[in-house]
């Protein structure tokens, strides 16, 4: 039994935030069992129960102060880690001993503490949401009308612009923010439901009292911060809670690894990279190197959280009756492991975006190698309204677009459709008539409007529902 601050993984470790590395540390853990434990005992007090104001402020006392070496003698004897920390407790509230856990079972401190530490660990990830999306905001507004190459299949199609696509990255964590919000509203706390479910020690506490039973799960439902209690279970809440809960934290890892994939793309294309320190190294054996490593991390951790959700979904699946638990050991390491990877992938995002480098020049000059086709129509039609003939132009053009591919592709020469077309007296046009149809920004349709719009109508107000979220410091990355 350890009484470290941080969740000790090679993972979190490196990457996560110090408040999410001490959210599920054994500190936290415990010290919220203590806390359940006081609000039964103060719950039980003022109900009528022979639980006095001195036991319960003795109990208070200690709640942070954990005495790990004892706790962990008396799990070795015991073999059970809930009565190991009820013995370590009494152990320094003598007075209290006699009331510790009174009626309770052990999910009444072990699951309680899990929906508090997953609800806790989701407003941490909600207002690191906001922060992403504050970044890639400015990012989006300041290339709202810069034209890049857009891409069907990774292969040129029509113009977008470089903010217009950090749009569709904003979108995707809008979705998951929504998702994380419904999360937030509806997890409910476990309350005081006993072995089964059936709350019936409670009932034998109070003398066949139900009012007094179920006033003493509003009672400490109140005292944690939980308006609602789940409305029947068994031993356990649903492990349903769990796989929706991690469902939603894959889908933020979804989201984070096609923005690092498109990153990486971009960066080979030379066009957009991370940020790369003056120092860094990008390989041991090539010098010149400039790896991804960010966005590849990025990927990679999303990769484990979503194959860790199907173990709560798997779980849930799995239980027996009112209660099993061979989902205990499962969910101690998957549920943390997926809060602190996502924690992780949104510090990298965020660091990420801020320093995202954009090549201006490199994006103009595949835009110049592709735009010759992507403006043919707009130069047929125009040749159509100087007399041209719509069919005969349509096949010219399909022509002489095959002839200019093979000189780029087979010949590695420039585009040169826009000198075939000048010299072919189809369609009647110079070649200063012909270029005037390359403007890029005539072929970008809506996207700096669609970003204003975006960024107006849907993040601002995310911005001004969670102004302490956009509080935080810059992220520096340790690796």
């Amino acid at each position: 039994m350890s009484n470290t601050n941080i969740y000790e993984s090679p993972l979190s470790s490196r990457y996560a935030s110090d408040e999410m590395l001490y959210l599920f540390s054994p500190d936290k853990k415990f010290a919220t069992w203590r806390r359940l434990w006081v609000a039964l005992a103060r719950a039980e007090m003022e109900l009528g129960l022979p639980v006095t104001k001195e036991q319960v402020e003795e109990l208070e006392a200690h709640i942070d102060d954990i005495n790990y070496e004892v706790a962990a003698k008396e799990e070795k004897k015991l073999r059970h880690d809930v009565m190991a920390h009820v013995h370590a407790y009494g152990a320094q509230c003598p007075k209290a001993m006699p009331i510790i856990h009174l009626g309770a079972t052990s999910c009444y401190v072990g699951d309680n503490t899990d929906i508090i530490l997953m609800r806790e660990g989701l407003i941490l990830i909600r207002d690191q949401l906001v922060r992403v999306l504050h970044t890639l905001a400015r990012f989006a507004e300041t290339y709202r009308a810069l034209p890049t190459l857009g891409f069907t299949h990774f292969q040129p199609a029509q113009l977008v612009t470089v903010g217009k696509r950090a749009t569709l990255w904003m979108n995707e964590l809008l979705m998951d923010l929504e998702e994380v919000e419904h999360r937030i509203s509806t997890l409910k706390l476990l309350g005081s439901k006993g072995t089964t479910g059936t709350q019936a020690s409670f009932l034998e506490l109070f003398e066949g009292d139900h009012e007094k039973v179920k006033l003493l799960e509003e009672k400490i439902a109140k005292e944690m911060g939980f308006t609602e209690v789940v409305p029947v279970s068994g031993q356990t809440y649903s492990r349903k809670v769990d796989a929706n809960v991690l469902a939603t934290l894959s889908g933020i890892a979804q989201s984070a690894s096609k923005f690092a994939t498109d990153l990486r793309l971009l960066c080979h294309l030379k066009e957009v990279e991370e940020p790369f320190e003056k120092n860094q190294i990008g390989s041991s054996a090539m010098p010149y190197k400039r790896n991804p490593m960010r966005c590849e991390r990025i990927c990679s951790l999303a990769r484990y959280v979503i194959a860790d959700a199907q173990n709560p979904a798997i779980t849930a699946a799995t239980q027996w009756f009112e209660r099993t638990l061979d989902d205990s050991s499962n969910k101690r390491i998957s549920v943390p492991e997926a809060f602190l990877s996502v924690n992780a992938i949104l510090n990298i995002y965020e660091n990420v975006c801020a320093g995202l480098v954009v090549h201006e020049k490199v994006i103009d000059r595949h835009i110049q190698e592709e735009l010759p086709f992507m403006a043919s129509e707009n130069i047929m039609m125009d040749a159509v309204k100087r007399g041209g003939d719509r069919q005969q132009l349509h096949e010219r053009i399909r022509v002489l677009s095959q002839e200019a591919g093979k000189n780029v592709k087979d010949l590695g020469l420039t585009n040169n459709l826009i000198d075939l077309m000048a010299a072919d007296p189809m369609f009647g046009m110079t070649r200063e008539e012909l270029t005037a149809h390359l403007e890029a920004s005539r072929y970008i349709g809506r996207c700096p409007e669609q970003v204003e719009e975006f960024l107006e109508g849907a993040v601002r107000p995310v911005f001004e529902k969670y102004p302490q979220a956009l509080r935080g410091k810059d992220v520096e990355l340790k690796v």
